[in-house]
């Protein structure tokens, strides 16, 4: 195999993982639903269990209160802010706009920055902030306020969601990543909900209260529920593996479970920290990876906004449809939108675990799918009358949850190089919300809903081209799997069509000795 040399580490140009470490030669049917109990080491399955107890509940935890501090503006405007604030033009999307703004800037420093600070530190902090911003929203008194708080709950939030995929594939295997990552995602459906939920609830019951209207009653509850979980994270949350604090033992992670934490990532190939250099830099500019992937993003998360259209095409019928004699009310509104919310955490977490087992990893088969679909409901909507459209935005909520894998496959694609994983995840994430400050406002305007034709035909193209995307993708992954595999000695490479049954060699390849090197360097 090919080796770098430019930083003073040999590092490989492509990732060759035997088929033993990415996935279970034998799943059993426990283990097909939960991975762990097919460990077989009781100090490793005791390990997963305490990574799963503190890394994936934080980070559900995490990604839940920063979807109901994102998702309550929506639920306030529905609820008496629109009026209270004078928001009777475009002032909804440009507020959003604001928020992605923010969110767009504060995403690659702050994942780039967790490669060389600990997230027991970083992530916290971030919440902390964002929580704070959140209980401001309460006091502001007209549209403009607004646009400055949600710029820096924006901006504070930006940090969370692609440092949280960052830190799970630093830890997890790739059979075990991809339930995770979407098992954490799907929270953000769970904050949507509850933002509906809580926003139906304090209209009725605490509208009025010491002043107050219900929905500013909404931002203090989500504050308050926000602070305590951010406190929790500078106690649980540990470093990560190869970073200076590792393999220091802690209340919850002992120095012995810290080798084998180090153990089972050298295994997978998943690349340490190292001295960032031009040449490295450069190195990672020129690659596929940094260019294709976030556009796999940008097309993949964009095409899903019509999904986010249903709460104001219930409002559109808040005062008596002449001509169908539709009418939904306030509570209704908010009550309606919590099925669509149930459909995503199912579908999505059904994705997730036949990603890990039966598609044994294949990460671009649902997205594949899900996205021809998308574009067939969008196309429909966009041509039939408006008062059928509420079957299409429950059908949309089936084509959610591909984030996770996309991440995991973004994670997987890059283990050889930690720094190029952390700026390529980020980069998914950040390019894709840059594109949703900006062509919003001219595809999905306020003033074109709840018809927004012309979004719908926006999100079908981008269905389409998101589906050709997928495939480059994977013809570029496997093209470099192919020539790792020419490389490589032994030459058991795992590819995305590999068999669980295939033959793997007992002894440690040469090229996991030398992850395993770089990690006693990067410590």
């Amino acid at each position: 195999m090919a080796d770098r040399k430019d930083d003073g580490h040999e590092s490989t140009e492509s990732l060759v993982v035997p088929a033993e470490y990415q996935q279970a030669k034998k799943l059993s049917w426990a283990g097909r639903f939960y991975d762990v109990l097919d460990i077989s080491d009781r100090e490793e399955r005791r390990l997963m269990y305490k990574l799963d107890a503190v890394l994936v509940t934080f980070m559900s935890c995490g990604y839940f209160l920063k979807y109901l501090d994102q998702a309550n503006v929506n639920s306030a405007f529905v609820s008496g802010m629109k009026e209270d604030l004078g928001m009777y033009g475009n002032q909804l999307t440009t507020a959003i706009t604001c928020w992605t703004v923010g969110y767009a800037v504060g995403q690659i420093p702050s994942n780039l920055l967790l490669t060389r600070i600990s997230p027991r530190w970083w992530i916290p902090t971030l919440e902390l902030v964002w929580g704070l911003c959140t209980l401001f929203s309460y006091k502001v008194t007209s549209y403009q306020g607004l646009y400055a708080v949600r710029f820096f709950v924006g901006l504070a939030e930006a940090g969370f969601y692609p440092g949280a995929q960052y830190i799970l594939g630093s830890f997890y295997k790739p059979h075990e990543l991809g339930k995770r990552a979407v098992f954490f995602h799907t929270f953000a459906g769970v904050g949507t909900l509850c933002s509906s939920a809580l926003q139906a609830a304090t209209f009725s019951g605490l509208r009025g209260v010491h002043g107050l209207s219900g929905w500013q009653w909404l931002f203090i509850i989500d504050a308050v529920i926000t602070l305590p979980i951010a406190v929790a994270g500078y106690v649980f949350l540990p470093a990560l593996p190869g970073q200076k604090d590792a393999n220091k033992a802690t209340f919850w992670l002992s120095a012995r479970e810290w080798t084998i934490i180090d153990r089972r990532i050298a295994e997978i190939g998943r690349a340490p920290a190292q001295k960032m250099t031009w040449t490295r830099l450069k190195k990672i500019a020129t690659g596929w990876h940094v260019w294709v992937l976030p556009v796999l993003y940008i097309l993949w998360n964009n095409s899903g906004n019509a999904s986010s259209i249903m709460p104001l095409w219930l409002k559109s019928f808040n005062t008596v449809d002449t001509g169908t004699g539709l009418r939904y009310t306030v509570q209704q509104i908010n009550h309606y939108v919590m099925p669509i919310q149930a459909i995503y955490i199912v579908t999505a977490w059904f994705f997730g675990w036949t990603s890990d087992s039966v598609l044994r990893g294949r990460r671009w088969v649902w997205p594949a799918v899900t996205t021809i679909l998308n574009a067939a409901v969008c196309l429909t909507l966009a041509n039939i009358p408006l008062y059928k459209h509420i079957t299409g935005h429950f059908v949309l909520y089936f084509t959610g949850g591909m984030s996770g894998l996309l991440f995991s496959w973004a994670n997987e694609i890059c283990s050889a190089d930690n720094e190029e994983r952390a700026l390529v995840v980020a980069l998914m994430n950040d390019f894709a919300y840059v594109v949703q400050a900006i062509v919003p406002n001219f595809t999905w305007k306020q003033v074109d809903y709840p018809r927004a034709q012309i979004g719908l035909y926006y999100s079908t193209g981008l269905s389409l081209a998101f589906f050709f995307w997928i495939f480059l993708t994977l013809y570029l992954h496997k093209r470099d799997q192919r020539r790792a595999q020419a490389e490589a000695v032994p030459a058991t490479l795992v590819d995305d069509d590999a068999s669980i049954e295939k033959d793997v060699l007992s002894e440690p390849s040469a090229q996991q000795g030398e992850w395993a090197r770089m990690f006693r360097q990067a410590q």
